[in-house]
């Protein structure tokens, strides 16, 4: 792996644990609103962008999450959800919908998030409401982050700054 390829992925991981840190509060409940999980659109740009959110999500988790199987359930959740999208996107051409499949792929995969809460915290909520209250939190920051990602990239142009 390039140095330049280590380097950006270290600075997304920095960035996805300091806004996770900014709303650590409300980024653990059942709602999980994490703003930190827009970097996960990254993925649709280029694939080698995995490996610094993946840390980022480990490293967030083990600093900020009151519950330890975080660290485990969180990066699982996150690997399942790029893969998925990371297959998607040889079929989807055009970014925006690349993005709206990321979105939806997370909102769906956050049952492994939910399992985990319903698992291991004392909340007393359903696995169903756990999912249906992590994956509305999810989705409302990934669709939010659409539009905000894509003019980024418009300045940044994403799929370049790591070659493939």
């Amino acid at each position: 792996m390039k140095i330049k390829t280590i380097v950006i992925n270290a600075m997304i991981a920095a960035l996805y644990i300091a806004v996770t840190g900014l709303i650590a509060p409300f980024g653990f409940t059942n709602i999980q609103f994490r703003i930190s999980e827009m970097f996960n659109h990254l993925i649709v740009f280029n694939k080698k962008y995995l490996y610094g959110i993946v840390i980022g999500v480990f490293l967030a988790n083990l600093f900020f999450s009151p519950l330890k199987p975080d660290m485990i359930f969180g990066p699982a959740q996150s690997i399942i959800a790029l893969l998925i999208t990371i297959f998607v996107s040889r079929y989807v051409k055009n970014i925006i919908k690349r993005m709206v499949v990321n979105t939806l792929v997370f909102t769906f995969t956050m049952s492994i998030i939910a399992l985990e809460l319903y698992l291991y915290s004392d909340l007393g909520i359903s696995f169903l409401t756990l999912w249906f209250t992590t994956a509305v939190g999810e989705f409302a920051v990934m669709a939010i982050s659409i539009p905000i990602i894509y003019l980024v990239n418009k300045r940044v142009h994403f799929d370049k700054v790591i070659k493939n």
